[in-house]
């Protein structure tokens, strides 16, 4: 599973809508500083992971801090997918989790810490995230994906965006 960046094909959306994280002085387990959550989606024409993975990085360093997968489905659905009743698997592919597989910095644990309590609790931004991986599918597998008209949509808020603009 290849996983791209979601800027790489929505340069525009990617800029309004990645979510920041910001960190006060006081915060007992991270330091201060901005964290975006920059998504990258599996990229497989034949996949349909349901899963998003955040590379997360901090303003303050200019790199990379935690890599996290996050897959919105239910565990059954990971189950069927994987075709493995392996709670481990399952737990890994759902999340969220650090990604086994990437470099993790000191503040990683707290940062997943953070995304489990705060940030993948708004419905709004899951909802943004499933959206967002629509689009991206739709993208780079249009003759196999299902359209959902998500792309479209947005095009059409872009639209009434600008006209509302020129109308001030």
């Amino acid at each position: 599973m290849p996983f791209e960046p979601f800027y790489e094909g929505f340069r525009d959306l990617a800029i309004k809508e990645t979510r920041n994280v910001t960190i006060f002085e006081d915060h007992p387990t991270l330091p201060a500083d901005e964290y975006g959550l920059v998504e990258f989606y599996c990229n497989d024409e034949n996949c349909d992971c349901r899963r998003v993975i955040f590379n997360v990085l901090s303003k303050n360093r200019n790199d990379y801090v935690a890599v996290i997968g996050y897959g919105w489905e239910s565990a059954d659905f990971y189950r069927q997918w994987t075709i493995r009743d392996d709670p481990g698997v399952v737990r890994e592919l759902q999340g969220p989790v650090l990604n086994p597989l990437s470099p993790q910095s000191e503040i990683a644990p707290a940062l997943l810490e953070l995304m489990r309590t705060l940030v993948l609790k708004d419905p709004a931004y899951v909802a943004r995230l499933k959206r967002h991986y629509q689009m991206f599918k739709e993208k780079v597998d249009p003759k196999h994906f299902r359209k959902s008209g998500a792309a479209k949509q947005v095009a059409s808020l872009k639209e009434k965006t600008k006209k509302r603009r020129r109308s001030r």
